[in-house]
């Protein structure tokens, strides 16, 4: 065991879910944890409300399009202050728990095996960057315990479901530990995205069966990021919506902003703006080039 670990190891924790606003969520889910213990600190609430929290979880055997996929959705959710939880496993676990840390954000990883077995050893480095940089280590397993590790990996995966808002699953076979984690969410009313794969990659068919059965189609970080600040999102789109009516000159704003009122036909466009053809025909010409507006054909025109 290295030094710094070893530093850490000698201040186990341990609370009952209830003592903590970030873990008090698991006390209404199937089969709540009487008992947490855990390296570092629980994250603490931001502005009185607890922090956002997303699961990114997938195979341990992950391609490089997983890779890259959980890789970024994990250092984007970072940059909005967003918690990645995950297991610490081989594979999407820890890209997804790495791309957090790249992106200075703070990461939870729930543990399948007892408090003092960090699971697999390889990555005890990623648990002492965890616990640096203000995460914390968690499992309901006592130091010391003896579990069966075939069914406690599947126990914990309710308890990642559990302090997650949101689950997305990257890659996953049709019989894995991460539908689990899925199921466990779905049952707990949780938000489930998945990352669509090619029909003949082994490790999408679980993705793609999830979508089939209703899971939310992961194609980029703002899927995840409109769901967790629906607020911010709208917003964020009636700035663009204002500022996408605003053109570079007065007569080009006056033709986007009566084509946004509904307009299409150039007819009732001059009428409006009472601009003389002309001038009407060129700065439509050149909204076209800018690809400001779209030409339906018939004298018509839309917002592109």
């Amino acid at each position: 065991m290295s030094i710094l670990f070893s530093h850490f190891s000698e201040k186990i924790n341990q609370i009952s879910p209830l003592e903590s606003d970030f873990t008090e969520v698991l006390n209404s889910i199937a089969l709540k944890p009487k008992i947490l213990y855990f390296y570092g600190k629980m994250p603490e609430n931001v502005s009185k409300q607890r922090p956002k929290t997303v699961a990114i979880v997938g195979s341990r055997h992950n391609t490089k399009y997983g890779e890259e996929v959980a890789y970024k959705l994990a250092y984007e959710l970072a940059k909005h202050n967003v918690i990645v939880i995950s297991g610490l496993a081989y594979g999407i676990d820890s890209i997804g728990h790495q791309g957090c840390l790249d992106g200075g954000g703070t990461t939870i990883a729930v543990l399948g095996t007892p408090i003092d077995q960090i699971y697999p050893r390889n990555h005890l480095k990623l648990a002492e960057e965890i616990l640096a940089k203000n995460g914390a280590i968690i499992s309901e397993y006592a130091p010391g315990a003896k579990v069966f590790m075939r069914t406690s990996f599947l126990e914990r995966n309710r308890l990642i479901a559990g302090l997650s808002d949101i689950v997305v699953v990257v890659e996953a076979a049709e019989q894995s530990g991460s539908l689990n984690t899925a199921t466990h969410a779905i049952e707990q009313g949780k938000t489930v995205f998945a990352v669509p794969g090619n029909i003949t990659n082994p490790y999408s068919q679980g993705c793609n069966k999830l979508i089939k059965q209703g899971a939310f189609p992961y194609t980029e970080p703002d899927d995840v990021l409109r769901e967790l600040f629906p607020e911010e999102y709208y917003k964020k789109q009636k700035r663009l919506k204002k500022s996408h009516l605003v053109g570079d000159t007065d007569v080009e704003t006056l033709i986007l902003q009566a084509i946004a009122s509904g307009l299409r036909k150039g007819e009732e466009i001059m009428q409006a703006t009472n601009l003389p053809p002309e001038v009407f025909n060129q700065t439509v010409t050149l909204l076209e080039i800018k690809g400001r507006l779209r030409a339906l054909g018939m004298n018509a025109w839309s917002l592109n």
